[in-house]
């Protein structure tokens, strides 16, 4: 059969589709079906925030890429060391050649830079800056690799068994691992024991010093009722990943959603597991904060040759005592057994160091003012008030003669006389002001032994107090005291 000129041109039109056709499903066949193929693994994970309790969890044990979900350890432990005093967040934090070398996401922090540490954490909560957050654990521990230990310690005293962290920031390294559970676990810690920071994980907009910057999560704090945090994450390894809190009604909710196809996909996923979590929490629960972990700061690390290196942190004005190298163990052995109630860890903390200066010196030039005793043949007798032109009364005949002379003591009211009391110091948390509470108070027992131990919260911190003293009595216990080198002064009655 001959094919006619028209024919022909048919043919030539059609090849190049066909071209195409053919390129196409070798694309497909070749690249896009093997990446679909690796496409980050989900993994769902929702509780009760106020007891804990586990009301949905989707493969939730598997080890995957957190990605900046591990900017909410960084931030933790930012927190704590604030809160401890080995950094303050004015401290002007110089930024080291590999801070200012990480990749986008970024602040755009320059090497030899200075800029404080309260941006840094703007930075990283809010615009999940890398730079920032590698910045953040070489000013706390020196370097980076010394604070993803300290990260690592911490992971395993909060319970999140299958973590482990290799950087500050989050992007893709071998080894660099978490699970759904364990970052919903950190999620809660960020909440209870740092409620004081916990506004930074819902700002839409922050200055970070050298610009203002916008919240990774703002579409669904802006979309969803309640939504109050945490934090996103997204590399190509971990897919997109999310730890997002919202609370209604009195109850609060902690869902977390790891291998997002994209961000809106992920969002309303989150959202739904939130209205799951809502459905399912109880109207009415007690709160069960979590036990905060120990506070072990920068810890000894072994080196090569049995050598040991000590992690030296940025910062140089701590106000507390370095550490005696025999206390080392003992603190590591504290940070072991961190599953103790945070009252029992104040209780036996105290203890040990109030007897320890009880049983220490003291400084004898000190008087003791205490009132002598009162004499055994003393005869007590109330006194009239006097009346005016009024003449006293007959003496009785057959009144009986005591031996013993009588004394007229006029009784006043004890009641409004044991308002006085004593600061020993204000501190940044109830937790710390507890503690020296209980510790002055096995030092000092001889004169603070029935009084009331009280801790005062105001906007400058935590005061620690001790009341229903008289006058004397705390006038005494800080004379005492400040023999001791303990900061003390009387309140008085308000």
């Amino acid at each position: 059969m001959r094919q006619t000129k028209a024919d022909i041109v048919k043919v030539r039109r059609s090849s190049p589709v066909r071209l195409w056709l053919y390129v196409f499903t070798a694309i497909w066949l070749l690249i896009l079906l093997p990446l679909s193929a690796m496409a980050a693994p989900y993994a769902a994970y929702v509780i009760d925030a106020r007891t804990g309790e586990v009301l949905h969890s989707a493969n939730a044990e598997t080890r995957l890429h957190p990605a900046s979900l591990t900017k909410m350890m960084t931030l933790y432990i930012a927190f704590e060391a604030v809160q401890n005093g080995e950094i303050s967040l004015d401290d002007r934090v110089t930024i080291s050649r590999k801070a200012a070398a990480e990749p986008p996401s970024k602040l755009g922090l320059k090497s030899g830079q200075r800029i404080a540490l309260r941006y840094l954490i703007r930075a990283a909560a809010v615009r999940s800056a890398n730079d920032a957050a590698t910045a953040i654990g070489e000013a706390i521990s020196g370097s980076e690799a010394a604070f993803a230990a300290r990260m690592n310690r911490t992971a395993k005293m909060m319970g999140m068994t299958q973590t482990t962290f290799k950087n500050a920031h989050g992007l893709t390294q071998s080894g660099h691992l978490s699970t759904a559970r364990d970052m919903t676990i950190l999620g809660r810690h960020v909440l209870y024991d740092y409620p004081q920071y916990y506004n930074l994980f819902s700002r839409r907009t922050a200055d970070a010093g050298i610009r203002k910057v916008s919240h990774t999560n703002r579409r669904l704090l802006s979309s969803y009722a309640g939504a109050d945090g945490i934090k996103t994450g997204y590399t190509n390894a971990a897919g997109f990943n999310l730890v997002a809190s919202a609370e209604r009604g009195g109850k609060r909710v902690i869902a977390t959603v790891f291998g997002g196809k994209s961000t809106a996909s992920r969002n309303a996923k989150v959202a739904e597991l939130l209205d799951l979590g809502f459905r399912r929490s109880p109207n009415r629960a007690p709160v069960q904060k979590p036990n905060r972990p120990a506070y072990v700061g920068n810890t000894a690390t072994p080196g090569p040759a049995g050598k040991t290196i000590r992690v030296v942190s940025a910062v140089q004005k701590s106000p507390r005592p370095q550490m005696r190298a025999d206390q080392e163990p003992v603190l590591m052995a504290i940070a072991a057994a961190a599953a103790a109630a945070q009252d029992e860890a104040i209780i036996k903390a105290a203890i040990s160091e109030g007897l320890d200066v009880a049983m220490g010196s003291v400084d004898e030039s000190v008087p003791d003012r205490r009132p002598a005793a009162r004499p055994e043949n003393l005869v007590l007798a109330f006194a009239e008030p006097a009346v005016a032109a009024t003449e006293p009364d007959p003496p009785q005949l057959n009144a009986p003669q005591h031996e013993a002379q009588q004394e007229i003591v006029t009784r006043v009211s004890t009641s409004g006389g044991q308002h006085w009391g004593i600061n020993v110091g204000r501190y940044g948390s109830r937790y710390q002001a507890e503690r020296v509470l209980l510790r002055t108070a096995l030092a000092e027992m001889t004169t603070l032994e029935g009084t009331l131990r009280k801790v005062v919260q105001s906007p400058r911190g935590f005061d620690a107090n001790f009341m229903g003293m008289s006058r004397d009595t705390a006038d005494l216990a800080c004379r005492r005291l400040q023999a001791r080198n303990v900061s003390c002064f009387m309140i008085g009655p308000s």
